[in-house]
């Protein structure tokens, strides 16, 4: 890590003293662009607790402006944890925070829900946050680890959304995108090139993120480097039956069920003596349209019920400036 790289995390870590104990904390977004010099741009966190409804008491005592002022007058923490958990995805985010000079959005999430996201996908939101580069400054619980189950099955997604062949930057424009289908706000309140600006923005954090994935899965033959040119690598894919299951059995046990229960399971011995069920592929069309769909439907209720909590939790006037700021970024997209 250079002089300069330590003293941005050293910055970025500075804002977790101000608040109550963390076990997990990144920050992503615009931040981690290399050639980001925006200071304006609002830096992005996510923060795992063991325990929100404390946590949040704790946070109301020490930065109570963080919060929407109706909340803390009328429910305080157990209100703010009710409608994280009963109408959103499980995430509180405080926007247009001020700290240091800087504007800073940070979610808070109980650990136990962010394992099941990043292991199992049932929500497909902050799991697909970490599918994208991001800048880890606490870890206790060894999160990290665990999200290369979920890197992995981006990997496995995306494949099968591909075609015979493509570039490295195919591959993580679609791996990007996954969070993304069926996100209402892509509608109306996201730039359109989105996507593009990420992957190309920190292409070289997504070719460390995933090259250990992908060198396993050529070693298995399911991928092949074709040419590379100017560090970007051309790609050519197994498009057989057997390796389209083989990509199927990558993915998270909760899609897995969701796309048995469209096209069918078969059961088998595993190699433990125990019985499996295996989704019932016949074509690679078919498992790659199954799996667009249970992924897009996923998304879509996970960012509606996300958008209800965050307008009720940030308060109507933060929540307009905050739509406003995406939808000026959305209209100078399409212009």
């Amino acid at each position: 890590m250079t002089s300069a790289e330590e003293v941005k995390r050293d910055e970025l870590t500075g804002f977790l003293k101000v608040l109550p104990p963390v076990e997990f904390s990144c920050v992503y977004g615009s931040t981690l662009h290399p050639n980001n010099r925006d200071e304006s741009s609002m830096v992005d966190y996510i923060l795992g607790v063991s325990d929100p409804l404390q946590w949040h008491s704790e946070n109301l005592k020490l930065n109570r402006d963080h919060y929407a002022s109706w909340m803390v007058h009328v429910g305080g923490a157990k209100l703010i944890t009710e409608i994280a958990d009963e109408i959103g995805v499980g995430v509180h985010f405080n926007p247009f925070v001020t700290w240091n000079n800087k504007m800073l959005k940070y979610g808070v999430v109980r650990m136990h829900d962010l394992l099941q996201d990043v292991l199992k996908w049932d929500r497909f939101y902050l799991s697909g946050r970490l599918q994208k580069p991001v800048h880890i400054l606490l870890d206790n619980l060894d999160i990290e680890n665990a999200n290369s189950s979920n890197l992995r099955a981006a990997v496995s997604a995306s494949l099968l959304l591909l075609p015979h062949e493509f570039s490295e930057e195919d591959l993580y424009a679609k791996i990007c995108s996954l969070s993304y289908m069926g996100d209402l706000r892509m509608l109306f309140a996201e730039d359109r090139n989105k996507v593009k600006k990420i992957v190309q923005g920190q292409f070289s954090l997504f070719q460390s993120m995933y090259k250990p994935f992908l060198e396993d899965y050529e070693t298995k033959n399911m991928i092949r480097f074709s040419s590379c040119s100017v560090h970007k690598a051309n790609i050519c894919q197994d498009i057989n039956l057997s390796t389209t299951c083989s990509l199927v059995s990558l993915l998270p046990q909760a899609m897995r069920n969701q796309m048995g229960m469209k096209l069918g399971e078969q059961k088998r011995i595993a190699e433990s003596g125990r019985v499996v069920c295996d989704v019932k592929i016949s074509s690679r069309e078919e498992a790659a349209k199954c799996m667009q769909k249970v992924l897009r439907r996923t998304v879509m209720m996970s960012s509606a019920r996300q958008a209800v909590s965050g307008f009720l939790t940030t308060g109507g006037l933060n929540a307009v400036r905050y739509l406003g700021k995406k939808m000026a970024k959305a209209w100078k997209s399409r212009t």
